[in-house]
C-alpha cells in the first residue's frame, strides 16, 4: 500500500519536492551539487526551527539530575515493591513537570522530514511528473542510491562507496564524541544503570550511522548535518544549563 496515494499525503509530498526543487534551482549557481547543498540549508532551517526544542531538552536533562538523589531514595524506599516505586516516580516527574522520555522530542519531530527526503530520492515520479531530484549527485555520488542498493544491486560506484563512507565516519566520530561528552551519571541500584543497559545506551549513539547504510545519499547527508548540529548544541546548551554538583553524603 502506498501511503502518498493518499490525496493530501502526495499535496505534501509535491509541495516538498517542489520547494526542494525550486531551492536546488536558485543554489545552481553556486555549486555544481545544487541539490546537495539544498538538503543541507533544508536541515539547517529544521535545526534552527527545533532550537526551543533543544532548550527544553537541556532544561529536562538538568530537572533529571538534580531529581537522581530523590530517584534513588524513592528505589530504596519501594525496592521489594515495583509498583508503588513506579507511581512514586511518576509523581515526582508529575511534580517538576518533566518526563524521563523528554529527550525524545528532538527525534521524533525529525521522523517527518526523514521520511520525505526518503521518499523524494526513491521514486522515480512524484505526483505524476518525473522526479528530476534522482539526476543529482554529491561529487558523483547519486543522491538517490544507497549504500546497501549500490552493494547488493548495483551498478558498482566508487563515489557512492567513498561518499557514504565518509559522512558514516563522521556520524561515527560524532556519536563516539556524544557518548563521551554526555554519559549519564549512573543511579545506584537501578536497572538503567546495569552493565548491560550502559552497553546498549551506548550502542544507540551510533544507531543512525547503521541507519544511514540502508537511506538514500541525500538522506544521509541530512542525519550526517543533524547529528554535528545536536553535539555542536548540546555543549552549548550544557553550559547554559549545567548539571548540578553531587553533594557528597
Amino acid at each position: 500500500m502506498d501511503i502518498f496515494a493518499f490525496p493530501p499525503l502526495n499535496w505534501l509530498l509535491d509541495a516538498a519536492y517542489r520547494g526542494l526543487a525550486g531551492l536546488s534551482d536558485l543554489l545552481d549557481p553556486l555549486s555544481t551539487a545544487s541539490a546537495a547543498l539544498a538538503v543541507v540549508l533544508v536541515t539547517l532551517l529544521v535545526r534552527a526551527l527545533l532550537i526551543p526544542v533543544g532548550i527544553s531538552q537541556a532544561k529536562a536533562e538538568q530537572t533529571r539530575a538534580r531529581l537522581a538523589p530523590q530517584l534513588r531514595a524513592l528505589q530504596q524506599k519501594h525496592k521489594k515493591n515495583p509498583e508503588k516505586l513506579q507511581a512514586a516516580m511518576l509523581d515526582l516527574y508529575r511534580r517538576e513537570n518533566t518526563s524521563p522520555f523528554a529527550g525524545m522530542l528532538p527525534v521524533l519531530a525529525q521522523a517527518p522530514v526523514v521520511g520525505i527526503l526518503y521518499t523524494l530520492f526513491i521514486r522515480p515520479e512524484i505526483a505524476g511528473h518525473p522526479n528530476e531530484l534522482l539526476t543529482h549527485d554529491l561529487f558523483g555520488a547519486p543522491l538517490g542510491t544507497s549504500l546497501v542498493h549500490m552493494l547488493t544491486a548495483g551498478p558498482f560506484s566508487g563515489a557512492t562507496l567513498l561518499v557514504t563512507g565518509a559522512l558514516i565516519v563522521i556520524m561515527i566520530v560524532v556519536a563516539d564524541i556524544t557518548r563521551r561528552v554526555f554519559r549519564p551519571a549512573p543511579v545506584d541500584d537501578s536497572p538503567m544503570s546495569s552493565p548491560g543497559m550502559l552497553r546498549v545506551m551506548s550502542a544507540l549513539h551510533y544507531l543512525t550511522a547503521v541507519f544511514a547504510v540502508f537511506v538514500p545519499l541525500a538522506a544521509a547527508l541530512y542525519l550526517t548535518v543533524t547529528v554535528a548540529w545536536t553535539l555542536v548544541q548540546r555543549v552549548v546548551l550544557r553550559r547554559r544549563y549545567p548539571m548540578p554538583v553531587p553533594v557528597a553524603a
